[in-house]
């Protein structure tokens, strides 16, 4: 999807996962794939960000064209299957003026889905972020919110979506209740704090509802910059929800990155003008929580850099979250 990828050098983790070359695909599935393509390839060149286990590869054609390809099984990850073939439902009904990369074909033999996307010729944003790379970015995210309000199709919404996922505070006061955990690994800011914060919580499904077509993951990692356009990838978690949470969600791993403290973007954007400062607070709580409650987690199968890097982003969010408490 671009011609290379930047590496963090900011001192966080990396958005990189267990990615497998093109030339490792079983040689079986490979000519299933030429044939599909209806062309051979010969140049796969792969790239190494974002979280899946399977492949990323910008491919070279005899034909001459040049495209994208994200495939993978379910040795790799039995779940990441199924999350190609929501995201390539998603692309296909994104409207033609969304900035995002446009899903050309699909491949799905029931083990093994592959999309082939349009080879965006850009980079992701550099890292430690860049003021001007992260002014065009956040102006971006604007545009694209008021592109896709109201959303243009029917999906879950936010709420709907992650109602078992942003459930950690909860979870965690429960296992305090019934002292199956003592909980002493946690920020003492968290434990004194357990109870305000399962009530945010709690008030996040109502918080989060709105027309808006979220993307619903937004890092440095799923963006891509051309001379003149921003593109979003990577669309499988998209949602409908209220039009300020892909900002609000993308700001902690900007500063994990290198980039300025969330609040210093947030409270600027013309997305949270008129916004309910206890709506972002709940929604703000729910992503906490999810991010740290699942760092504590083992790594899901092909995906052993996630938990370092929502660890990363919890930590961050939490900050944002308790400066926002401080202030009110």
């Amino acid at each position: 999807m671009s011609p290379g990828r930047t590496n963090s050098g900011s001192g966080g983790p990396a958005a990189e996962g267990e990615r497998r070359c093109w030339s490792e695909l079983p040689s079986s599935l490979r000519d299933a794939l030429e044939r599909h393509l209806g062309s051979r390839v010969r140049l796969a060149i792969s790239e190494p960000g974002g979280f899946s286990p399977g492949v990323a590869s910008r491919l070279e054609l005899t034909d001459g064209r040049r495209i994208f390809a994200k495939v993978v099984g379910r040795e790799a990850n039995p779940d990441s299957p199924d999350t190609h073939r929501a995201e390539a439902r998603i692309l296909s009904q994104l409207p033609p003026n969304v900035p995002a990369p446009r899903l050309l074909s699909t491949y799905d033999d029931g083990d093994w889905v592959a999309l082939f996307l349009e080879e965006v010729n850009g980079h992701t944003p550099r890292t430690p972020w860049d003021p001007t790379e992260l002014g065009r970015v956040v102006r971006a995210i604007e545009e694209l919110t008021r592109l896709l309000t109201p959303a243009p199709f029917h999906v879950g919404t936010f709420g709907e979506r992650y109602r078992r996922e942003f459930d950690n505070w909860r979870t965690l006061e429960q296992a305090r209740g019934d002292q199956a955990e003592d909980l002493a690994d946690l920020d003492p800011w968290i434990r004194d704090h357990l109870g305000e914060l399962v009530d945010l919580e709690r008030g996040l499904e109502a918080a989060s509802d709105g027309d808006t077509l979220l993307h619903c993951d937004l890092r440095a990692d799923n963006i891509l910059l051309t001379k003149d356009k921003v593109y979003f990838a990577d669309w499988p978690a998209a949602s409908t929800g209220a039009g300020w949470i892909d900002l609000l969600g993308f700001l902690p791993s900007v500063a994990m990155q290198g980039g300025p403290k969330p609040w210093i973007i947030f409270d600027k954007s013309v997305l949270t003008r008129g916004v309910a400062p206890e709506d972002v607070n709940c929604v703000l709580a729910g992503l906490t929580g999810y991010f740290l409650g699942n760092a504590r987690k083992p790594a899901p199968s092909g995906l052993s850099t996630l938990r370092p890097f929502q660890q990363a982003q919890g930590l961050e969010s939490l900050a944002w979250l308790r400066y926002r408490l401080s202030s009110q």
